[in-house]
């Protein structure tokens, strides 16, 4: 019996320790399973960032239309460079926080480095987002007026408010690590070539080329063009800084011309513009100091887009992300191509060939024609709004519905509804016409080339 008694008292101490040991091991694989990975800094009692609201995103970029609309010297070339870097800021900000995105560092010519979360520590995306935000406008828009600068404080303090955690350490690394990586945006723009460029829109030192079929100064009378070396600067794609240079048509004043086929069609289209072309006209203008520029334009429908989709904030991010580097590049190659040619405007051209007293529908701006700014960058925008909404997605325009009526041009500034990306980067193309400012190659060619150009942004590697 006592025999018996040790035997069993033996195997229950034997499969204890057996149980135990299986027990551990369980427990090991359970807390191994429940670890990120060492990319994603969230910890199991964290948010990623596509499970917060999109609205600092979206009152960020918002915030930003107002700066680029009321800080002087933000014309379209230096407002898109500011959109670029907004958006990359933004984006940067919060995907260590997205599971199945990845930070653009490496891609972007130029970007070599940037901070990267703690790993085991909790952030919160949004805050981190919104002090990013905050300290890169402050940097972009430095000589804003002190208005505008409270502004930022104000609504930095507001989105604090609205996304804070009870616990002060979440707050304080989502914090530092937001303003770390406008830190190094902002110091990675300066070499780009486009730095305060606000500063410098007209310079003096800029020797206007002239001969036959080049831009001279029109109805404004700006003897310099404005930014002639923009085209220089850094783009934020390589297969953008490598795209071949689409060419004008050759120059001539004969009447059977292909050239001079351009100029006539928008002489004749100024004699027959309908009410619906003249509003069309007027709401993509866009000048600056009126509005918040052609690149606004864009990325004011990238926040409609945004709302209208009722995206979180991972999508919101991506989104400005891609559609600030799209207007940014693509103002780069289209203004290189302008200052190679020089190309004349139909202003000029059909008062020395056509009508010497002809006056066109809106003023034009005071730089090349060829190509069109307005179509590359509307259609490089259109085109990765595309890649992250389809192809069939409606959407009203209402950017300048608050706008007084243009009593002059008898126009009311009326929203617009469009059912694709694509639809809207063709009729911001055909304004210019209406407008009788670009001709159809200039248009033609500004189309072609944006699409080149966002396709290179949707080819980068935003996905893991």
């Amino acid at each position: 019996m006592n025999r018996q008694v040790l035997t069993v008292t033996r195997t229950s101490l034997h499969d204890q320790s057996r149980y135990f040991s299986i027990a551990i091991l369980c427990l090991l694989v359970l807390l191994q399973s429940c670890r990120k990975q060492p990319d994603d800094a969230v910890t199991p009692s964290g948010k990623t960032a596509d499970q917060y609201s999109a609205d600092v995103a979206t009152k960020w970029a918002s915030l930003q239309l107002k700066l680029t609309r009321t800080t002087p010297g933000f014309t379209p070339p230096v407002a898109s460079r500011a959109f670029g870097y907004a958006g990359l800021t933004m984006y940067e900000s919060v995907v260590p926080g997205i599971s199945n995105r990845k930070s653009l560092v490496g891609q972007l010519q130029g970007l070599t480095t940037l901070p990267v979360p703690e790993a085991g520590k909790t952030y919160n995306w949004a805050l981190s987002a919104n002090a990013a935000q905050a300290a890169m406008l402050r940097s972009l828009y430095a000589t804003t007026s002190a208005a505008n600068k409270a502004t930022i404080d104000s609504l930095e303090t507001a989105l604090l408010t609205q996304f804070k955690e009870t616990d002060e350490t979440i707050n304080q690394q989502s914090i530092s690590f937001g303003q770390s990586i406008a830190k190094a945006v902002f110091d990675y723009s300066k070499s780009d070539g486009g730095h305060e460029g606000y500063s410098r829109n007209f310079p003096a030192s800029f020797v206007v080329p002239s001969g036959a079929g080049m831009w001279q100064p029109t109805e404004n009378g700006v003897k310099i063009p404005m930014q002639p070396y923009w085209g220089s600067n850094r783009t934020f794609v390589k297969a953008n800084e490598a795209l071949p240079m689409p060419k004008p048509l050759a120059y001539s004043t004969n009447t059977n011309s292909p050239f001079f086929k351009q100029y006539l069609d928008v002489y004749n289209k100024s004699k027959v513009l309908t009410q619906t072309e003249k509003e069309i006209a007027v709401w993509w203008a866009d000048n600056p100091g009126e509005t918040f520029t052609p690149p606004g334009h864009s990325y004011s429908i990238a926040l409609i887009t945004v709302t209208t989709a009722k995206a979180g904030l991972a999508k919101a991010a991506e989104t400005f992300a891609r559609t600030g580097i799209a207007v940014a590049d693509a103002f780069i190659l289209c203004w290189r191509c302008k200052f190679v040619y020089n190309n004349l405007r139909p202003y000029t051209y059909v008062r020395l060939a056509i009508d010497p007293s002809w006056v066109p529908f809106w003023p034009a701006p005071p730089f090349p024609g060829f190509p069109s700014g307005h179509a590359t960058q509307s259609s490089s925008a259109a085109t990765v709004l595309t890649a992250l909404y389809g192809d069939n997605f409606t959407f009203t325009d209402n950017s300048h519905v608050n706008r007084a009526r243009d009593a002059s041009r008898n126009v009311e500034f009326k929203a617009r509804t469009f059912t694709s990306f694509a639809a809207s980067a063709q009729e911001s193309a055909d304004s210019r016409f209406y407008g009788n400012i670009h001709t159809a190659q200039d248009n033609e060619t500004g189309l072609a080339e944006g699409k080149k150009i966002g396709a290179n942004i949707n080819a980068l590697a935003w996905a893991k």
